[in-house]
């Protein structure tokens, strides 16, 4: 679908329209994860609404760009990105988790339009990343893949595998971005299984590295526009953000990785959301 790339103003608003997306489909469902998708909300919003060349009137289109949240978890963002961008009916927010419903508590390709792979055993998405990528080479396309993976989710070996193999084939239409919010399930990732340097670790691997601020859409942008030249080799960007990005009571804050706000919290955040970044 051709259409005018936003400019960073207008990514910046509607990233704050995903957010409060996020917040009212995950109270109304009484469950998700609302930690892990408020921060990735300003990378998911400048893939779907600048970076990406995606027809979502032809959610399969052979030569559309893909794109796999290996955190799975996280699925609100991307069921948000998904529905303001057109894939389907804004409605469906609403049925988030219900057993009846497109939008299931981790995305699956077989039910949700626009979704390129399902996702939520973590460490996977990037490999499933990779095989799309190597099979858009070897058919000749030139059509882009890109990746978000957790920080907590770094700490799987599959992940470096994927890293070896990206580096090993070339793979410079793959870029990866890694949500850097320094938060899991339970604890600080540092508590649980450091991963850090991880900028020199995906640079011994072979990759190309950007660090940026995750929450700076001019800098998301940049990064992800500067991955488009680079040769011979995947970009990593490590997105550096704050889990809970935008409602005071949940940024870094570990309870929100998986629990749902009551509804005098939703009108909080909402409110928080709405004065921030759109008024």
């Amino acid at each position: 679908m051709v259409r005018t790339p936003m400019s960073i103003e207008e990514l910046e608003k509607m990233a704050a329209v995903i957010r409060c997306d996020i917040i009212d489909m995950i109270c109304t469902a009484a469950a998700g994860h609302p930690g892990g998708s408020l921060s990735s909300a300003d990378v998911v919003t400048a893939l779907y609404f600048r970076i990406m060349r995606i027809d979502p009137e032809n959610p399969t289109w052979p030569d559309r760009d893909r794109f796999i949240l290996s955190k799975g978890h996280a699925c609100p963002v991307w069921y948000a990105a998904l529905a303001e961008r057109g894939y389907f009916d804004k409605a469906h927010l609403g049925t988030l988790r219900r057993l009846d419903s497109i939008l299931q508590g981790h995305p699956t390709m077989n039910k949700t339009p626009g979704i390129d792979m399902t996702a939520g055993s973590l460490g996977h998405g990037l490999s499933a990343g990779l095989g799309m990528a190597l099979s858009g080479k070897l058919r000749q396309k030139d059509y882009r893949v890109y990746v978000i993976i957790g920080d907590g989710e770094s700490q799987e070996g599959s992940i470096w595998e994927a890293a070896m193999a990206g580096a090993k084939w070339k793979l410079d239409n793959l870029t990866a971005i890694l949500d850097r919010n320094n938060l899991q399930n339970d604890y600080a990732v540092d508590e649980v299984m450091p991963i850090e340097p991880v900028a020199d670790k995906w640079q011994a691997f072979g990759w190309h590295v950007l660090e940026i601020d995750g929450h700076s859409m001019e800098a998301v942008v940049s990064a992800l526009e500067s991955a488009r030249s680079f040769r011979d080799a995947p970009t990593m960007i490590i997105a550096n953000t704050v889990k809970g990005k935008g409602v005071s009571f949940m940024e870094n804050v570990c309870e929100w990785h998986g629990k749902a706000p009551a509804q005098d919290e939703a009108d909080q955040a909402l409110e928080e959301i709405r004065r921030c970044f759109i008024e």
